[in-house]
């Protein structure tokens, strides 16, 4: 062998792992950038899909908000948001003795299931049923029951048939007249049902601004 051949494979010899770590940093840095580049698109995919999010989120309320002051403005609807639940006081009442729906009921009863069934497809909704104190405990709380599964009926008939819906009856409790029975002033409002959406979600008490808690 030559010297210079020698000198020639003693250079490339030497040279060798310089070029092999060259190739290596090069592969790493190809392999950063495209992990950063992976990074930075499920970064602004999941950045995208937030504010989608939010977007639909704020949409909703919008809507939710408009539909509850209707319900308030039309009908004097009382809504609150109870530890995640919604209740509606709705002037839906009954006659003395009485457990039949009055035709001035059934607006607010449709409109209630339009938007219980709009924004709560899934959410389970209690009819409360009440009296006032004429009679005994055990009757009024058979009386209340029946009026809140009149009304259970007619939600039902309305449309509102995905939703769990249960009927309770709690007589002569929750007065809102206390003592008002029969014919005296302010009884009706003791004859009455009460509306509870339970699993409302954060969304309602927003939608409800100030209103939030009875």
């Amino acid at each position: 062998m030559s010297t210079r051949h020698g000198v020639r494979v003693a250079l490339l010899l030497l040279a060798a792992p310089v070029l092999a770590a060259c190739a290596t940093k090069g592969f790493v840095r190809q392999q950063i950038a495209t992990s950063r580049a992976a990074t930075d698109s499920a970064v602004m995919a999941e950045q995208n899909a937030r504010i989608a999010a939010d977007n639909d989120l704020a949409t909703r309320i919008t809507a939710l908000r408009t539909d509850l002051d209707g319900l308030r403005t039309e009908f004097g609807a009382k809504i609150a948001a109870v530890e995640g639940a919604l209740t509606f006081a709705m002037p839906v009442n009954f006659e003395f003795d009485d457990a039949t729906i009055t035709s001035k009921a059934r607006p607010m009863l449709e409109r209630f299931a339009q938007v219980a069934g709009k924004y709560y497809p899934r959410s389970t909704i209690t009819v409360e049923g009440f009296a006032d104190p004429a009679g005994s405990v055990s009757y009024n709380i058979a009386l209340s029951r029946e009026r809140a599964e009149n009304v259970l009926d007619a939600l039902q008939s309305m449309g509102l048939s995905s939703n769990p819906l249960r009927a309770i009856g709690y007589g002569e409790t929750r007065l809102v007249r206390p003592g008002a029975a029969k014919d005296d002033a302010g009884a009706e409002a003791n004859r009455r049902v009460v509306f509870v959406i339970e699993d409302a979600g954060a969304a309602a008490a927003i939608a409800l601004g100030p209103e939030i808690k009875r």
